[in-house]
Protein backbone atom coordinates (compact mmCIF):
# COMPACT_ATOMS: atom_id res chain seq x y z
CA UNK A 1 0.00 0.00 0.00
CA UNK A 2 2.94 2.29 0.72
CA UNK A 3 4.07 1.76 -2.59
CA UNK A 4 0.93 2.90 -3.85
CA UNK A 5 0.78 5.79 -2.34
CA UNK A 6 4.39 6.92 -2.91
CA UNK A 7 3.47 6.48 -6.73
CA UNK A 8 0.63 8.64 -5.94
CA UNK A 9 2.31 10.99 -4.72
CA UNK A 10 4.73 11.37 -7.64
CA UNK A 11 2.08 11.43 -10.21
CA UNK A 12 0.45 14.62 -8.17
CA UNK A 13 3.86 15.78 -7.53
CA UNK A 14 3.88 16.08 -11.56
CA UNK A 15 0.80 17.43 -12.11
CA UNK A 16 1.52 20.34 -10.45
CA UNK A 17 5.14 20.54 -11.50
CA UNK A 18 3.84 20.48 -14.99
CA UNK A 19 1.22 23.40 -14.95
CA UNK A 20 1.62 27.01 -13.55
CA UNK A 21 -0.13 27.56 -10.31
CA UNK A 22 1.22 24.99 -7.39
CA UNK A 23 4.66 23.85 -6.85
CA UNK A 24 4.97 19.79 -6.58
CA UNK A 25 6.97 20.74 -3.28
CA UNK A 26 3.53 22.68 -2.46
CA UNK A 27 1.72 19.00 -3.35
CA UNK A 28 4.49 17.03 -1.11
CA UNK A 29 4.01 19.46 1.74
CA UNK A 30 0.03 19.43 1.49
CA UNK A 31 0.36 15.17 1.68
CA UNK A 32 2.74 15.36 4.18
CA UNK A 33 5.84 14.33 2.99
CA UNK A 34 7.53 17.14 1.92
CA UNK A 35 9.99 16.68 4.74
CA UNK A 36 11.05 13.29 3.34
CA UNK A 37 11.41 14.13 0.18
CA UNK A 38 13.76 16.86 0.80
CA UNK A 39 15.80 14.57 3.34
CA UNK A 40 15.82 12.16 0.28
CA UNK A 41 17.19 14.23 -2.13
CA UNK A 42 19.88 15.75 0.15
CA UNK A 43 20.80 11.67 1.30
CA UNK A 44 21.17 10.89 -2.00
CA UNK A 45 23.29 13.95 -2.96
CA UNK A 46 25.89 13.91 0.38
CA UNK A 47 24.38 10.66 2.65
CA UNK A 48 26.04 7.50 3.83
CA UNK A 49 26.01 4.46 1.60
CA UNK A 50 23.01 3.48 3.86
CA UNK A 51 21.04 6.51 3.30
CA UNK A 52 21.98 6.66 -0.10
CA UNK A 53 20.28 3.25 -0.90
CA UNK A 54 17.11 4.20 0.99
CA UNK A 55 16.87 7.66 -0.43
CA UNK A 56 17.07 5.63 -3.88
CA UNK A 57 14.47 3.18 -3.40
CA UNK A 58 12.44 5.72 -2.18
CA UNK A 59 12.60 8.43 -4.76
CA UNK A 60 12.85 5.60 -7.47
CA UNK A 61 9.52 4.90 -6.74
CA UNK A 62 7.90 8.19 -6.31
CA UNK A 63 9.99 8.83 -9.59
CA UNK A 64 8.12 6.74 -11.43
CA UNK A 65 4.44 8.06 -10.42
CA UNK A 66 6.26 11.54 -11.45
CA UNK A 67 7.07 10.57 -14.19
CA UNK A 68 3.59 9.05 -15.62
CA UNK A 69 2.42 12.01 -14.04
CA UNK A 70 4.16 14.42 -16.26
CA UNK A 71 4.28 12.61 -19.27
CA UNK A 72 0.43 12.59 -19.56
CA UNK A 73 0.03 16.22 -18.72
CA UNK A 74 2.81 17.43 -21.61
CA UNK A 75 0.80 15.39 -23.80
CA UNK A 76 -2.01 17.72 -22.97
CA UNK A 77 -1.30 20.71 -22.14
CA UNK A 78 0.57 21.82 -25.15
CA UNK A 79 -2.37 21.74 -26.94
CA UNK A 80 -4.93 23.49 -24.42
CA UNK A 81 -2.74 25.80 -22.34
CA UNK A 82 -3.11 28.80 -25.22
CA UNK A 83 -6.35 27.87 -26.75
CA UNK A 84 -7.56 27.75 -23.19
CA UNK A 85 -6.11 30.45 -20.94
CA UNK A 86 -8.26 31.94 -18.83
CA UNK A 87 -9.76 28.26 -18.00
CA UNK A 88 -6.61 27.23 -16.35
CA UNK A 89 -5.83 30.56 -15.00
CA UNK A 90 -8.71 30.12 -13.43
CA UNK A 91 -7.62 26.98 -12.29
CA UNK A 92 -4.09 27.38 -10.84
CA UNK A 93 -6.05 30.64 -8.83
CA UNK A 94 -8.16 28.16 -7.12
CA UNK A 95 -5.11 26.14 -6.88
CA UNK A 96 -3.14 28.98 -4.89
CA UNK A 97 -5.77 30.17 -3.04
CA UNK A 98 -7.09 26.90 -1.49
CA UNK A 99 -3.52 26.03 -0.22
CA UNK A 100 -2.50 29.23 1.32
CA UNK A 101 -4.56 28.32 4.37
CA UNK A 102 -3.90 24.85 4.25
CA UNK A 103 0.05 25.52 4.35
CA UNK A 104 -0.90 27.96 7.43
CA UNK A 105 -2.81 25.40 9.32
CA UNK A 106 -0.12 22.60 8.86
CA UNK A 107 2.76 25.11 10.17
CA UNK A 108 0.79 27.40 12.60
CA UNK A 109 3.17 26.35 15.19
CA UNK A 110 6.21 27.46 14.44
CA UNK A 111 4.38 30.32 12.06
CA UNK A 112 2.76 31.27 15.74
CA UNK A 113 6.08 31.01 17.94
CA UNK A 114 8.10 33.35 15.36
CA UNK A 115 5.63 36.04 14.11
CA UNK A 116 8.37 38.39 14.02
CA UNK A 117 9.38 36.89 10.91
CA UNK A 118 6.28 37.45 9.03
CA UNK A 119 8.04 40.32 7.08
CA UNK A 120 9.36 37.31 5.14
CA UNK A 121 6.23 37.22 3.46
CA UNK A 122 6.36 40.73 2.13
CA UNK A 123 9.81 39.50 0.65
CA UNK A 124 8.27 36.41 -1.09
CA UNK A 125 5.13 38.89 -2.67
CA UNK A 126 8.08 41.19 -3.79
CA UNK A 127 9.85 39.04 -5.71
CA UNK A 128 7.21 37.33 -7.80
CA UNK A 129 5.92 40.95 -8.63
CA UNK A 130 8.87 42.59 -9.52
CA UNK A 131 9.40 39.78 -12.04
CA UNK A 132 6.42 39.47 -13.03
CA UNK A 133 6.00 42.99 -13.86
CA UNK A 134 9.13 43.74 -16.02
CA UNK A 135 7.68 40.50 -17.82
CA UNK A 136 4.86 41.27 -18.14
CA UNK A 137 5.16 45.04 -19.34
CA UNK A 138 7.64 44.01 -21.77
CA UNK A 139 11.17 44.36 -19.88
CA UNK A 140 11.30 40.60 -19.51
CA UNK A 141 12.01 37.62 -21.64
CA UNK A 142 10.34 37.15 -25.13
CA UNK A 143 11.95 33.72 -26.05
CA UNK A 144 12.08 31.33 -28.84
CA UNK A 145 13.55 28.35 -29.49
CA UNK A 146 12.84 27.62 -32.78
CA UNK A 147 16.17 28.29 -34.24
CA UNK A 148 17.90 28.51 -30.48
CA UNK A 149 21.53 29.98 -30.27
CA UNK A 150 24.27 29.98 -27.28
CA UNK A 151 22.55 32.86 -25.77
CA UNK A 152 19.10 31.07 -25.92
CA UNK A 153 20.84 27.46 -24.29
CA UNK A 154 22.54 29.50 -21.62
CA UNK A 155 18.71 31.44 -20.44
CA UNK A 156 17.32 27.95 -20.89
CA UNK A 157 19.63 26.03 -18.61
CA UNK A 158 19.43 29.03 -16.09
CA UNK A 159 15.33 29.09 -16.14
CA UNK A 160 15.70 25.31 -15.91
CA UNK A 161 17.99 25.56 -12.62
CA UNK A 162 15.47 28.39 -11.30
CA UNK A 163 12.47 26.25 -11.71
CA UNK A 164 13.49 23.56 -10.42
CA UNK A 165 14.22 25.24 -7.37
CA UNK A 166 10.78 26.56 -7.34
CA UNK A 167 9.35 23.14 -8.12
CA UNK A 168 11.10 21.74 -4.80
CA UNK A 169 10.24 24.69 -2.82
CA UNK A 170 6.28 24.78 -1.38
CA UNK A 171 5.16 27.78 -2.80
CA UNK A 172 5.52 29.62 -6.25
CA UNK A 173 5.86 26.58 -8.89
CA UNK A 174 8.33 26.56 -11.82
CA UNK A 175 6.17 26.46 -14.11
CA UNK A 176 5.06 29.86 -13.12
CA UNK A 177 8.56 31.12 -13.53
CA UNK A 178 9.10 29.30 -16.73
CA UNK A 179 5.79 31.30 -17.93
CA UNK A 180 6.65 34.41 -15.87
CA UNK A 181 10.57 34.05 -17.91
CA UNK A 182 8.45 33.58 -21.28
CA UNK A 183 9.56 29.65 -21.80
CA UNK A 184 7.15 27.80 -20.62
CA UNK A 185 4.90 27.00 -23.84
CA UNK A 186 8.23 26.62 -25.80
CA UNK A 187 10.07 24.33 -23.70
CA UNK A 188 6.67 22.35 -23.41
CA UNK A 189 6.24 22.01 -27.00
CA UNK A 190 10.03 20.94 -26.94
CA UNK A 191 9.59 18.23 -24.60
CA UNK A 192 6.04 17.69 -26.57
CA UNK A 193 8.15 17.20 -29.85
CA UNK A 194 11.02 15.31 -28.61
CA UNK A 195 8.13 12.51 -27.06
CA UNK A 196 7.19 12.13 -30.70
CA UNK A 197 10.80 11.62 -31.64
CA UNK A 198 11.49 14.89 -33.54
CA UNK A 199 14.98 14.91 -32.27
CA UNK A 200 15.92 18.52 -33.27
CA UNK A 201 14.08 18.96 -30.07
CA UNK A 202 16.54 16.98 -28.17
CA UNK A 203 19.53 19.83 -27.88
CA UNK A 204 16.49 22.48 -25.65
CA UNK A 205 15.44 19.27 -23.59
CA UNK A 206 18.65 17.47 -22.79
CA UNK A 207 19.99 21.54 -21.75
CA UNK A 208 17.15 22.08 -19.45
CA UNK A 209 17.37 18.80 -18.01
CA UNK A 210 20.96 19.56 -17.05
CA UNK A 211 19.65 23.20 -15.87
CA UNK A 212 17.13 20.99 -13.81
CA UNK A 213 19.92 19.04 -12.75
CA UNK A 214 22.31 21.60 -11.85
CA UNK A 215 19.18 23.49 -9.34
CA UNK A 216 18.86 20.24 -7.59
CA UNK A 217 22.49 20.16 -6.58
CA UNK A 218 22.61 23.61 -5.44
CA UNK A 219 19.47 24.09 -4.17
CA UNK A 220 19.05 21.21 -1.35
CA UNK A 221 20.90 21.81 0.81
CA UNK A 222 20.12 25.20 1.52
CA UNK A 223 16.33 24.36 1.31
CA UNK A 224 17.04 21.79 4.25
CA UNK A 225 19.12 23.72 6.80
CA UNK A 226 16.49 26.66 6.03
CA UNK A 227 13.83 24.18 7.25
CA UNK A 228 15.80 22.58 10.42
CA UNK A 229 16.83 26.06 11.48
CA UNK A 230 14.53 29.18 10.25
CA UNK A 231 11.77 26.95 9.45
CA UNK A 232 9.24 29.95 10.57
CA UNK A 233 10.80 32.45 8.39
CA UNK A 234 10.93 29.49 5.68
CA UNK A 235 7.23 28.99 5.70
CA UNK A 236 6.50 33.04 5.68
CA UNK A 237 9.15 33.05 2.71
CA UNK A 238 6.64 30.33 0.70
CA UNK A 239 3.62 32.09 1.82
CA UNK A 240 4.79 34.82 0.19
CA UNK A 241 5.94 33.28 -2.92
CA UNK A 242 2.55 31.84 -3.43
CA UNK A 243 0.48 35.48 -2.39
CA UNK A 244 2.90 36.86 -5.49
CA UNK A 245 1.80 33.95 -7.71
CA UNK A 246 -1.51 35.07 -8.23
CA UNK A 247 -0.39 38.42 -9.49
CA UNK A 248 2.04 36.39 -12.09
CA UNK A 249 -1.08 33.83 -12.82
CA UNK A 250 -3.64 37.48 -13.76
CA UNK A 251 -0.77 38.49 -15.71
CA UNK A 252 0.37 35.27 -17.62
CA UNK A 253 -1.36 35.59 -20.60
CA UNK A 254 0.84 38.70 -21.54
CA UNK A 255 3.49 36.46 -21.57
CA UNK A 256 2.27 34.10 -23.96
CA UNK A 257 3.88 34.00 -27.92
CA UNK A 258 0.59 35.34 -29.10
CA UNK A 259 -0.20 37.83 -26.12
CA UNK A 260 -3.55 37.97 -24.83
CA UNK A 261 -5.37 40.27 -22.49
CA UNK A 262 -4.56 39.78 -18.59
CA UNK A 263 -7.09 38.16 -16.56
CA UNK A 264 -9.90 39.98 -15.86
CA UNK A 265 -13.12 39.32 -13.85
CA UNK A 266 -15.01 38.89 -17.05
CA UNK A 267 -12.89 35.86 -18.18
CA UNK A 268 -12.41 34.55 -14.73
CA UNK A 269 -14.27 31.11 -14.47
CA UNK A 270 -15.33 30.38 -10.88
CA UNK A 271 -16.37 26.94 -12.09
CA UNK A 272 -12.25 26.10 -13.01
CA UNK A 273 -11.77 27.92 -9.65
CA UNK A 274 -13.53 25.59 -7.57
CA UNK A 275 -12.35 22.59 -9.53
CA UNK A 276 -8.95 24.32 -8.03
CA UNK A 277 -10.14 24.23 -4.77
CA UNK A 278 -11.54 20.45 -4.68
CA UNK A 279 -8.43 19.18 -5.78
CA UNK A 280 -6.78 20.84 -3.00
CA UNK A 281 -9.22 19.63 -0.15
CA UNK A 282 -8.65 16.03 -2.09
CA UNK A 283 -5.48 16.01 -1.45
CA UNK A 284 -5.36 16.53 2.27
CA UNK A 285 -8.10 13.67 2.87
CA UNK A 286 -5.57 11.98 0.81
CA UNK A 287 -3.13 12.91 3.52
CA UNK A 288 -5.69 12.33 6.13
CA UNK A 289 -6.26 8.78 4.76
CA UNK A 290 -2.34 8.07 4.50
CA UNK A 291 -1.88 9.09 7.88
CA UNK A 292 -4.86 6.76 9.38
CA UNK A 293 -3.73 3.61 7.40
CA UNK A 294 0.24 4.38 8.92
CA UNK A 295 -1.39 4.82 12.44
Amino acid sequence: MKKIITFIHGFCMALADSVPGVSGGTVAFLLGFYDRFVDSLDDLISGTKEKRIAALRYLIKLGIGWGIGFLSAVLVLANVFESHIYLISSLFMGFILFAIPVVILEEKQCLKEQISRIFFVLIGIAVVSVITYLTSSGDGANISLTHPNVGTFLYVFVCGAIAICAMVLPGISGSTLLLIFGIYVPIITAIKDFLHLNFSAFPTVFVFGLGVLTGIVAIIKIIRNALDKHRAATVYLIIGLMIGSLYAIVMGPTTLDDPQPHLTIHTFSILFFLIGGVVIIGMQAMKKLSEQKDA
